[in-house]
């Protein structure tokens, strides 16, 4: 259990465990996302692979002034420590994006971190242009209404994590629902509450967002990316990518600067 000077925003894309503030605990896994208050004592328990991105900062040495942002519901959920009583505030202050959503977000940290690797002229004002953006997508996903329960993803943890190990294999939802030791109606049921989407959905989703991170880290051909993520047709791949990303794949990268 520990706090901090700074508050830090953190973004869960692997793995799973429990965060804990307080005497209260939650189950986290890819696509959590959370704010921490410096104060706040926090800790992590019963993590397994658990991979996560801390952004760290000091609201009052940014004097972040959000504008119409402020007074959103999102941005109030999220970012508005004054506000929350501290038993509850960091289950609060927290949302969970679909692989989709998450795979934008971590784009605009991979930007954000470019600018403080490169340190080139202006990279401060770049650096803190990036960090608003991730401040305003984070609220506004957090303003849209979503029912998930917590609960369920535990349920179904063992098949989340058996999706991220295997993600370029064929995988059967019957296989899935065996290992949560589930019907495959309860499974399907159990999944949708904990995800928002049906498995299927959930892993074609999950490997776009590994295709959209090797197009920004690597050379690699697009079609070879497509098959290294587990899409057994290029083109078919090129079209859900459009419909994730509503760029093609070459377009994306492009957009990177990585050609």
């Amino acid at each position: 259990m520990h706090t901090h000077e700074f508050s830090e925003i953190v973004m869960i894309f692997g793995g799973r465990g429990l965060h804990v503030i307080g005497d209260e605990s939650w189950p986290i896994a890819a696509g959590d996302v959370f704010v921490v208050g410096g104060s706040e004592a926090h800790e992590y328990r019963d993590i397994k692979d658990l991979r996560l991105v801390n952004i760290l900062f000091l609201p009052e040495s940014l004097r972040l002034e959000p504008m119409e942002l402020s007074g959103s519901r999102g941005y109030q959920e999220l970012f508005s420590f004054e506000s929350q009583s501290c038993d509850r505030c960091t289950q609060k202050r927290s949302l969970r994006l679909k692989p989709r959503e998450l795979s934008i977000a971590l784009n605009y940290v991979d930007s954000l971190e470019q600018e403080i690797k490169m340190r080139e002229p202006g990279y401060s004002f770049m650096a803190l242009s990036y960090f608003m953006e991730i401040v305003c997508y984070l609220s506004r996903a957090a303003g849209i209404p979503k029912k998930f329960d917590p609960w369920a993803r535990l349920c179904i943890s063992k098949a989340i994590d058996y999706l991220e190990a295997h993600v370029d294999q064929p995988i059967k939802v019957d296989e899935l629902a065996r290992l949560c030791y589930m019907s495959k109606r309860n499974f399907a049921r159990a999944f949708r509450a904990a995800t928002g989407s049906a498995p299927i959905d959930y892993l074609v989703n999950l490997r776009l967002a590994r295709a959209g991170a090797l197009l920004r880290r690597c050379d690699e051909t697009v079609t070879s990316v497509a098959y290294k993520v587990g899409f057994n047709d290029s083109s078919y791949f090129t079209r859900q990518f459009h419909e994730m990303f509503g760029v093609a794949p070459s377009h994306y990268r492009k957009r990177q600067g990585l050609v």
